[in-house]
């Protein structure tokens, strides 16, 4: 594909902005080694940017940022040429992100970690339930759990979409792997895999104590409305 200056700015602009998220996940205990990842969409483009496979968080660079079409497949603008020259292979979980891309155009980025708390829910196949106002704020409902599959082509993908299509989470627990989360953008995606961490630790505790009260569900959809719709600025 041919990189005009446009696609070069644009890809630019998202390599900054993935490289720099990936440091969110190291700073907030989501990740170890050089395990999980972040993507983003190029906005305007058939493109996405995403970590190479392989490298350790505080090395990574923005030019080291990958950028694949929507089949996941690394495009010739990696290995020189206006967009650098990385040659690095992408993700384990390119096929994945790629996936998400083509089947919900409405989002744009996504986020794969292996956090603790979350990751836990996701080996026993249970989903989270929505048991504190945050989660009816931020994920509308529980935390829902998606298919057991493979790494390796577009079947985690797939049990991403199918599992999150019909539901308010930004977040879904690959059985038997790990969160993924969803967001419009990047930074958004981010979000949700920190808090959602954070709810997988929190009700796993307060199940320690006893059984969670459970919230009615005209009151999750209140309090859903009234986050996405009211809250901030």
């Amino acid at each position: 594909m041919s990189c005009n200056s446009t696609t070069t700015a644009a890809v630019a602009r998202v390599r900054e902005e993935v490289c720099a998220l990936h440091t969110e996940l190291t700073r907030y205990g989501l990740v170890v080694w050089t395990a999980g990842n972040v993507s983003a969409r190029v906005p305007g483009h058939d493109l996405m940017v995403i970590k190479p496979s392989g490298v350790s968080y505080q090395d990574l660079t923005p030019e080291q940022m990958v950028v694949t079409d929507l089949l996941g497949a690394p495009v010739p603008g990696n290995h020189g040429g206006e967009w650098g020259n990385p040659a690095l292979s992408p993700s384990s979980d390119t096929a994945a992100h790629a996936y998400v891309y083509r089947h919900m155009p409405e989002v744009g980025g996504v986020v794969h970690t292996h956090s603790t708390y979350a990751t836990a829910w996701a080996a026993r196949g249970e989903a989270i339930p929505c048991v504190l106002t945050m989660m009816s704020d931020e994920f509308g409902g529980s935390i829902p759990v998606g298919p057991f599959a493979l790494i390796g082509d577009d079947s985690i993908g797939q049990g991403i979409v199918e599992t999150l299509k019909n539901s308010n989470s930004p977040a879904v627990l690959m059985q038997n792997h790990g969160p993924f989360t969803i967001g419009k953008d990047a930074k958004s995606a981010v979000k949700a895999a920190v808090m959602c961490e954070e709810v997988a630790r929190t009700v796993h505790i307060s199940r320690q104590l006893g059984d969670p009260l459970t919230i009615d569900q005209a009151h999750i959809d209140s309090l859903y409305a009234r986050y996405q719709n009211v809250y901030g600025q």
